[in-house]
């Protein structure tokens, strides 16, 4: 509990200590969202929306996120699921800096009612040029999870009641952004949240095709695996998706 305490001051810290470097910074970003909706033989209605800005002042760079994701077959729902994170670095040096970060996940089809977690570490721009960059982060986080209940899908009778519980994770992360072409960009973001109940693991692929200064096209796939889902549910969930994106420089 002493460590797990101090991961929490220390995060918290970063994350509260840098509002007051926040005013008049200019904001940069991205949104991205995709829709099908298919009548006749079949009924079908699939969204997902994703949403990246970041601020940089002096020292400080922020960066707040929110995607999700919604289908509905034959007027059942079949995918909602919504994700928030927010992380704060400062920067000791031009290629290395310290971070506080936040994520919270909330997903109605996986095994987990919401995981939620707090982490801080060091992070470092492996490479920094025009045409190639290449970030990673190591750290370590406290998680609080929920699970749901598990029920007999015949019977509907409960096999398994829902439980909550807390650990300490070992969190890292590597994003990679390499320039193909003058209107082409690839695009690869790798997390890993590790405890000793479960390792979360998520990456996020995409190819962005420029049709304007401000709006592209984006071909993604992504992968979300729980190493340690209740009885019942896959580990494993992946979701490709093809959206229109909308630049703020």
């Amino acid at each position: 509990m002493f460590v797990i305490r101090h991961i929490r001051e220390i995060a918290l810290a970063l994350l509260l200590s840098s509002v007051a470097a926040t005013a008049q910074a200019q904001w940069t970003g991205k949104g991205e969202a995709g829709l099908v909706i298919a009548n006749g033989n079949t009924d079908t209605k699939t969204a997902n929306a994703k949403f990246e800005f970041s601020l940089k002042r002096d020292a400080w760079k922020h960066t707040f996120g929110a995607d999700g994701i919604y289908a509905k077959n034959a007027g059942a729902t079949t995918g909602q699921r919504f994700e928030v994170y927010e992380q704060s670095d400062y920067n000791f040096s031009a290629r290395s800096f310290a971070f506080g970060a936040l994520r919270y996940e909330d997903d109605h089809f996986s095994g987990f009612r919401y995981q939620e977690t707090l982490s801080t570490g060091l992070g470092r721009h492996i490479v920094d040029s025009e045409a190639t960059k290449l970030t990673g982060t190591v750290g370590v986080g406290y998680k609080h999870f929920a699970t749901r209940d598990v029920h007999d899908p015949v019977s509907g009778a409960l096999l398994e009641a829902g439980d909550s519980g807390n650990q300490a994770v070992f969190r890292s992360t590597l994003d990679f952004e390499q320039v193909l072409t003058s209107t082409a960009k690839l695009t690869n973001k790798f997390l890993v949240e590790s405890g000793s109940n479960n390792t979360f693991i998520q990456n996020d692929l995409a190819v962005q095709l420029k049709v304007t200064q401000v709006l592209a096209v984006a071909v993604g796939y992504g992968v979300r695996r729980n190493s340690s889902p209740p009885n019942g549910f896959k580990k494993t969930d992946t979701l490709t998706t093809i959206n229109l994106v909308y630049e703020l420089k």
